[in-house]
């Protein structure tokens, strides 16, 4: 990772990513976003800012009192996974007003054409497009204004997030390209790992969910040692022992499912957990994952549950992050708007 930063880049190694606050963080979030948000943090190569992008969680309806809690819960989920305030910047989208800003000038540098072509526009508006919201068509744009209002170099995302971070670059290009600038970066995606996308434990050809109606298809972040355990213990998988390479997992969704879970979690490869648990019956599997998995995310909920004690202390924090954003976020929209051709104070 650290060898994708060009050291003769005139940006600022930044990383930039974020997650809605729709409610219920699961096992999902964890391994395909927040762990690898703390191992960037830890790695020290970036300047890494996280955020809980409220303004996207809006463009479908959301209970008013529920978003406030799921927020402060995500912040809290942020910190229990190992975000840490003082080493990075933490805030909440709505709070930093540069981002809905920068996100009208994208939206007219950003054709009616790329975002209509955006396979998540029409997963979610399906045949329903008449009735959608604009906020949810238009969300991409407020995406590259996210990203590209601290001049992020680098965003980790999963493989569904991949083209929105396309069109980013697009809008990015096009910006320079119109005014003859080089002034916003063409920002790097960073896919990497064994559990980008998990699965639910129901049904290994579908991404984790928590929108999904069986709560044993996923594991939540708020679950406890027992409820973690009884689901792995109940997870779906097939009658035949785990293989010794990872060629053996094709046509075998659920057993894909739980390697790739373990080796995230131990911080492995798929290769080096099959040449280890190659031959084993999923009966004997499934205590090994189920171990791994209550050391690894229990402390996690217990601290979540904690933090969530003091929803004042949330509120502090997410208002210091907010203060620190604006000041990277404020001198870029203001240049913005020079090169645009408007006038600001």
């Amino acid at each position: 990772m650290t060898e994708a930063v060009q050291t003769s880049s005139p940006f600022t190694p930044r990383v930039f990513s974020g997650i809605q606050p729709s409610g219920g963080l699961t096992l999902g979030n964890y391994l395909g976003a927040m762990k690898r948000f703390v191992d960037m943090q830890d790695e020290g190569s970036f300047q890494t800012v996280y955020c809980m992008v409220d303004q996207h969680a809006i463009t479908v309806w959301q209970d008013p009192e529920k978003l406030r809690h799921a927020t402060r819960e995500l912040c809290a989920g942020f910190i229990a996974a190992g975000i840490d305030p003082d080493r990075s910047i933490l805030f909440n989208q709505s709070q930093v007003p540069e981002h809905a800003q920068l996100a009208w000038i994208f939206n007219c540098v950003a054709r009616m054409g790329w975002m209509q072509r955006m396979t998540q526009w029409k997963d979610k508006a399906g045949k329903n497009q008449q009735n959608a919201s604009l906020g949810l068509f238009a969300y991409p744009a407020l995406m590259a204004a996210d990203i590209l209002i601290y001049h992020a170099t680098h965003v980790p995302v999963g493989e569904d997030q991949k083209q929105h971070l396309e069109l980013t670059r697009d809008v990015a290009i096009k910006f320079n390209h119109d005014y003859g600038v080089d002034f916003f970066p063409i920002t790097e995606p960073v896919i990497e790992g064994a559990a980008t996308r998990v699965m639910s434990l129901r049904d290994g050809s579908k991404k984790m969910s928590k929108s999904d109606p069986s709560d044993a298809s996923r594991i939540n972040m708020t679950d406890d040692a027992d409820t973690i355990a009884k689901k792995i213990r109940k997870a779906k998988t097939d009658p035949d022992a785990l293989p010794s390479e990872a060629k053996g997992l094709e046509d075998r969704p659920e057993a894909r499912n739980l390697v790739n879970i373990y080796a995230a979690l131990a911080d492995s490869s798929v290769d080096a957990v099959l040449a280890e648990m190659g031959g084993k019956q999923f009966s004997e599997f499934k205590p090994i994952l189920s171990e791994l998995a209550v050391e690894k995310l229990a402390p996690i909920s217990t601290e979540m549950a904690r933090l969530m004690q003091d929803p004042a202390e949330i509120d502090r924090i997410l208002g210091h992050g907010a203060t620190q954003a604006r000041e990277l976020a404020t001198p870029i929209l203001k240049k913005t708007y020079d090169i645009v051709g408007m006038i600001s104070s």
